[in-house]
């Protein structure tokens, strides 16, 4: 069955009839990678998440795949040598959204860091996560890392560590998993909210109510076993089952900024000490600078995490100090976000310190819930929890399932025969796309999102550019909005603005211009009615004001 829009009532009618080995609750990045770790060992999976699948913390990361080089200084070695090597499991299985980025580490007199204890860690790190020898860490000179960042503050230089971390698109990701997960034969559903969780006669789960929010229905599904993937969300999950007791989560924001490249104009990835000692990324992306993250203890609304004026002017205090000749100031803002760390609380200690390791909690009626972890380590989290559903079902029925088959399996639109297959490929297409009179930059934007998936989108680019016009829309952003309906469940507009292209992070004027003929194409062809498209246009007018937040006076 297709993973479109269009189908979802035959998705659901189709889940309401079967029993699942395993049901997923949560479409983030840990829920896909156990769909599809599931899948592909041969048990039957279904998926459900409450909003659009990445709209918490998945789409609201730092967007990278990295080792956790801070996490040597806490003594974390197996999670920094387990998630280091994974970085470049999940580049080669999606080299289309995952992208090598040299990172520079400045030290500076009294600074966390200084050349040897440098110059020791990434060794080190080099040789816990089995870097690439190409990607190996040097060090550089007080003069060749002010040359490499001319911004980078010059006062008190001693040099700077050089590595290689991975960028990504935390969203694409996480759709790209689950897509290769429903290829492989689960199902999936988005804005599907669980109620309430049923039990069998002696009080094992034995399923979930969900109300699909998009029409109101109630649906029961049933499944052998229950996964609880729902990130920041996993206790309110748990008290759904029983009064959670023992362990849970405790919940630390994230903030990010983004500017133009011509307001803060940096050209090298910077990992940096900021003045109370944490350390913050700087990264130019498409032609903008993003700047983070915080790291603060929250206990607000889990749903809407909001950038406030204390997480605004620590970052821009924190450019500042490291970037001197930076002059931003709120109003240069373009766009922000924030999103939630779902920690495993460990008493006494400060946000930043607390362990990013996995746990994995088994309630009485067997739920099992799966929390902490980070992005990098999403699919030996799968792997984990995959584990002891097999387990489970080895000792209760007998039945053996194969090992994890992942490590090797290329996720949606990295069929391309890995990163050098991909460097291939994108030549190729960019030469098809510049025939076509698509222009450089929107190319290589369609091919970080699509992968080799580019060439279905550029099937109902050339089939649809009559309909795009009569739409009011470019045939490009037709034909992306087309495929994201069809192949990416897009069922409302803030799904394809936000999570499948990125656009109120990182190309806000685009989003904007396009929001009206995104609403009103979706609107003739979906059928909705004048209530549901003003509701539907708030959500994304909300958006993109709480992006907007950050500039100058629009902060509580």
């Amino acid at each position: 069955m297709k993973f479109s829009s269009e189908q979802r009532s035959k998705i659901i009618k189709k889940m309401e009839s079967e029993q699942f080995d395993v049901l997923v609750i949560g479409g983030g990045i840990t829920g896909a990678g156990i769909a599809l770790d599931a899948i592909t060992r041969g048990l039957k999976v279904a998926l459900v998440e409450m909003q659009d699948f990445a709209a918490g913390t998945s789409s609201r990361s730092t967007k990278l795949v990295h080792g956790g080089l801070r996490y040597l200084k806490n003594f974390e070695i197996k999670i920094v040598a387990e998630v280091g090597k994974e970085r470049a499991i999940v580049y080669e299985n999606g080299p289309h959204v995952t992208t090598p980025e040299w990172m520079m580490l400045p030290f500076h007199a009294g600074g966390t860091f200084g050349p040897f204890t440098t110059n020791a860690g990434l060794r080190v790190y080099d040789y816990l996560a089995g870097v690439k020898k190409k990607e190996r860490r040097k060090m550089l000179s007080p003069g060749e890392a002010a040359a490499k960042e001319p911004l980078i503050r010059k006062d008190g230089l001693k040099g700077a560590g050089y590595y290689v971390e991975y960028r990504t698109d935390d969203a694409r990701l996480t759709i790209e998993v689950l897509k290769k997960a429903v290829q492989k034969g689960a199902f999936a559903i988005n804005y599907a909210k669980v109620q309430e969780l049923v039990s069998r006669p002696d009080g094992k789960i034995a399923g979930v109510h969900i109300e699909d929010m998009n029409t109101g229905r109630l649906h029961e599904i049933h499944a052998k076993k229950v996964i609880n993937a729902a990130g920041p969300w996993v206790d309110k999950v748990r008290g759904l089952d029983e009064q959670v007791h023992g362990k849970r989560l405790q919940l630390t924001k994230g903030v990010h900024l983004v500017f133009s490249l011509k307001d803060f104009p940096l050209r090298q990835a910077i990992y940096f000490d900021a003045p109370d000692k944490r350390m913050i990324f700087a990264i130019p992306r498409e032609g903008k600078t993003y700047v983070g993250t915080t790291d603060t203890v929250y206990d607000g609304d889990i749903q809407h995490p909001q950038t406030l004026k204390e997480d605004r002017d620590y970052l821009l205090n924190a450019i500042h100090y490291m970037f001197p000749d930076v002059k931003v100031g709120p109003e240069h803002v373009e766009s922000s976000w924030a999103g939630l760390r779902p920690l495993i609380a460990d008493e006494g200690k400060k946000p930043g310190e607390i362990s990013r390791k996995e746990e994995i909690f088994i309630s009485k009626s067997g739920l099992i819930s799966m929390a902490g972890g980070k992005l990098t380590g999403y699919r030996k989290m799968a792997e984990i929890a995959v584990n002891e559903v097999v387990k489970q079902l080895k000792d209760e029925e007998g039945i053996l399932y194969s090992e994890s088959e992942t490590e090797h399996m290329p996720i949606a639109g990295g069929e391309v025969g890995g990163s050098k297959g991909f460097a291939r490929y994108r030549t190729r297409k960019l030469e098809e796309m510049a025939a076509l009179g698509i222009s450089k930059e929107m190319a290589e934007y369609v091919l970080s999102l699509y992968g080799a998936n580019t060439d279905h989108v550029l099937e109902l680019y050339l089939k649809g550019k009559d309909s795009a016009k009569y739409a009011n829309l470019d045939p490009l952003v037709y034909a992306m909005l087309v495929y994201g309906i069809e192949e990416e469940m897009v069922s409302r507009p803030i799904d394809f603005l936000v999570r499948r292209t990125a656009g109120v992070y990182f190309h806000m004027e685009w989003a904007k211009q396009q929001k009206e003929p995104v609403i009103q194409y979706m609107k003739q062809r979906f059928g909705w009615t004048k209530e549901w498209t003003e509701r539907l246009t708030e959500e994304v007018d909300s958006e993109i004001i709480e992006a907007e937040k950050a500039a100058a006076d629009m902060l509580d």
